[in-house]
């Protein structure tokens, strides 16, 4: 084996390592919330039983649903727990490549990824869900018995979980563009236009077919996007000579 073959080699192996790892303590926190699994969905669900009419419920269409159901919940919530540990490990396989001064400026992005992603996710349960669950069982037609499938009812909040999730991670995505060089704060103001028609039309993507939550979630992106493009004025990147003489400097 050549001398070139060895790092790579020792990389995939350390990459795999991180990966196990991450899938172990997914399973972790899994075994440790599957007692709760009912309880876990009942929260979940909450939002929609809240609104609906007095004397309806959700109902199972399919014989295991009421079992599998609440299980496959569990599973995502246990990712969702485990993303501080999952950033954690690919905080640390991507560290060593690092100078010192990246490293400081990285530390604060991968905990910031995690907070802005579990504000998205707490923004869609408080603040969407009730009021697009109050705006659909409010139209239904008369004579109509709103009674939701819980299978269904779950991939729309998982959909809508994720959707935030992510969509609150635009601050992170702005500053690694401004800070790889991609481009500069001065252009992205100039695209401003451009940005806020495009996040209307991701918000059509992510979000299911209805303009009632896809406003919602457009509104917080182009907001999100503000905040990081205020932020990545203080993570512009360097010139080559300018960057290379701080990294002398420090060593």
């Amino acid at each position: 084996m050549s001398q070139a073959e060895q790092p790579l080699i020792s990389h995939l192996v350390e990459l795999r390592t991180r990966l196990m790892r991450s899938i172990l303590a997914i399973l972790l926190v899994f075994v440790g919330l599957i007692y709760f699994s009912n309880n876990i969905y009942d929260f979940v669900a909450q939002p929609l039983l809240s609104q609906l009419p007095e004397g309806t419920s959700m109902i199972a269409t399919d014989v295991a649903t009421p079992f599998i159901t609440p299980i496959k919940l569990t599973l995502m919530v246990s990712f969702f727990v485990a993303i501080p540990y999952l950033l954690y490990q690919a905080w640390a396989f991507i560290a060593p490549g690092l100078y010192q001064h990246e490293r400081r400026m990285v530390l604060p992005l991968v905990a910031s990824s995690a907070v802005l992603f579990y504000a998205g996710m707490a923004f869609a349960y408080y603040v969407v869900f009730p009021l697009v669950f109050g705006f659909f069982t409010s139209t239904a037609p008369a004579g109509v018995t709103v009674a939701t499938d819980i299978a269904s009812y779950l991939d729309f909040v998982l959909t809508l979980f994720f959707a935030f999730g992510v969509a609150f991670e635009i601050p992170i995505a702005t500053i690694l563009l401004c800070w790889t060089g991609v481009t500069t704060p001065k252009s992205l103001k100039e695209k401003r236009p451009y940005v806020i028609v495009g996040v209307f039309v991701v918000g059509m993507l992510l979000t299911p077919p209805d303009v009632f939550s896809q406003t919602l979630l457009a509104i917080p992106m182009w907001a999100l996007w503000e905040l990081g493009l205020f932020f990545a004025r203080f993570y512009v990147k360097k010139d080559d000579a300018a960057e290379q003489a701080q990294v002398d400097e420090e060593h």
